[in-house]
């Protein structure tokens, strides 16, 4: 991941410098300890600057509707204590000039307000955007005393810089490296980031190659042409190698790069939690399904005491009563057994004690039998709740499994109303079910009997279906084409060989009770692929 620079933010402050100065800050809300956004408005527009202090994602921005989306910014009911400190001092002041210290990663905003008694203030917002050492400071511009701190700094966490409320605000120690600038001999390409102030290791990287006074234009903003590729983004676009999408301002550049890794990072959150339940949830069901099918194959005695009763019946003739044991021939097998026996019976009656085991024996064994069936079921249900989680690619879809598991706060269902975008393959209309719930939906509320429903055999998957609108029946080719969605959209990995069944809606059937999606079915066809 690319972090923004001391050169990209001086490009941000060059082009929003005369919106910002100014404007005044209409609204103040912070969703977490590590963001900030103020609705800053000026000659009649409004826009959200959105300041991110976290030690990965740190950038400042105005943020576009779609891209405060991707944010998923959640405000809490009660703001935290430093969004009602900004909104004491700073609702509605006016931002009369925006700085950027020599060289430094920080933005103050220099604000001026007045009190209740019309007399003006006049205070600096600055905004430190140094890795895990970024921070939101305000303090008193007259006296320098700092008013409060997105995160107090004492002298158990820094040795060389203290920040908290109440002491002087002093900038980070001065660097030695040199001013590029100033600069007119031969250089280290290699060394650029160590050598000179305001460099980069990113932009190093991007310099090799180029002449002293290009590099030099850069630092001065000359030549800014903003572009982004998949996994990285530079305001010199021109630099950048590979396949990438010039944007049409520095702000844009910065807004959908950190959107897109905000929103990245916010899936992979959302998914290792719901995972480290999944899992914990198979991992149960797997173990107890181990343990009851090992015991059921060490104690299921059931055939045998079958064949000791049968035995006894079959030979009691002999008349041996009364004995400990008896060697009999067993007439299916030709072997001899030695059958165990109560000596105070006779043969007939140790023949019925030994049908009584088998009834018994037999209704353990239905049982059992039952329980495992039932977490065979289970453990396909969870292992299609990891698929589907390890697979989502959107916010909503583990939302959906969120809800589903019963995971955090209850979600409203008319504003979580499952939504699945059909695809066009030849003419026809097939759905694919990314989760349980959109599996469900698919097969109870999409489905019609005769559509042509797709699964991946013995794995979990999405349900893929086919909609049939006359009464015509798919062609082999669009049948094949259906098969290849379950399987791409399955747990099987790509060059292994597997079966894909599909059968008419009107031949599944949802059994009472059963997990989210599970359906059983009938008249199948399967084609391997």
């Amino acid at each position: 991941m690319i972090n923004i620079d001391y050169l990209t933010i001086s490009a941000f402050i060059k082009e929003n410098r005369d919106f910002i100065i100014s404007s005044r800050i209409q609204k103040i809300r912070q969703s977490s300890p590590r963001d900030l956004v103020l609705v800053l408005r000026n000659n009649g527009e409004s826009r959200k600057l959105y300041i991110n202090i976290s030690p990965e994602l740190y950038h400042l921005c105005f943020m576009s509707p779609q891209n405060e989306e991707k944010r998923l910014l959640e405000y809490p009911k009660n703001p935290p204590m430093f969004c009602m400190l900004l909104r004491k001092y700073l609702e509605n002041a006016k931002i009369t000039n925006i700085t950027q210290p020599y060289y430094e990663r920080i933005v103050e905003f220099e604000l001026e307000t007045k009190t209740d008694f019309e007399i003006n203030k006049k205070f600096i917002l600055a905004v430190e955007l140094m890795g895990k050492y970024s921070n939101i400071v305000l303090y008193d511009k007259t006296n320098s005393i700092i008013i409060g701190c997105a995160h107090n700094v004492g002298e158990n966490k820094s040795q060389i810089r203290e920040l908290y409320g109440g002491i002087p605000y002093v900038y980070p120690p001065v660097s030695n490296k040199k001013d590029l600038l100033r600069y007119f001999w031969q250089v280290n390409y290699e060394y650029l980031s160590k050598d000179f102030l305001g460099i980069s290791k990113y932009f190093e990287s991007l310099c090799k190659g180029l002449e002293l006074e290009q590099i030099k234009d850069c630092m001065e903003l000359k030549n800014i042409n903003p572009a982004i590729t998949e996994k990285e983004y530079s305001i010199f676009g021109d630099l950048i190698l590979g396949k990438k999408e010039f944007v049409s301002s520095v702000n844009q550049v910065i807004d959908e790069y950190y959107s897109r890794e905000q929103y990245s990072k916010k899936i992979s959150g959302i998914k290792s939690s719901l995972l480290s339940v999944a899992l914990a949830k198979s991992k149960k069901v797997k173990n107890s399904l181990a343990k009851i099918t090992t015991l059921r194959s060490r104690r299921d005695n059931t055939e045998k005491y079958k064949l000791y009763g049968e035995l006894l019946t079959a030979y009691a003739y002999m008349g041996k009563d009364y004995i400990s044991e008896i060697e009999l021939t067993d007439y299916n097998s030709g072997e001899q057994i030695l059958i165990p026996l109560d000596e105070t019976l006779s043969m007939i009656d140790n023949a019925k004690w030994y049908f009584k085991l088998y009834t018994k024996s037999k209704r353990t064994r239905e049982k059992t039998i039952g329980l495992i069936n039932s977490l065979n079921e289970e453990k396909e249900y969870w292992e299609q709740v990891v698929y589907s989680i390890e697979n989502a690619d959107s916010v909503s879809i583990l939302n959906d499994i969120k809800e589903e598991l019963g995971i955090g706060d209850s979600v409203n269902k008319k504003v979580n109303s499952v939504q699945i975008e059909p695809q066009n393959i030849s003419g026809y209309v097939v759905y694919i079910g990314r989760n349980n719930k959109q599996n469900d939906y698919i097969v109870s509320k999409i489905a019609k009997e005769n559509d042509v429903w797709f699964h991946i055999k013995g794995h979990a998957g999405s349900h893929v279906l086919l909609k049939i609108t006359d009464s015509s029946e798919p062609d082999e080719k669009i049948i094949f084409e259906c098969c290849k969605l379950a399987k791409k959209y399955s747990s099987v990995p790509e060059n292994e060989k597997s079966g894909v069944i599909y059968t008419k809606r009107k031949y599944l059937r949802k059994p009472p009770a059963a997990a989210l999606g599970y359906v059983t079915y009938k008249n199948e066809k399967e084609i391997y692929l």
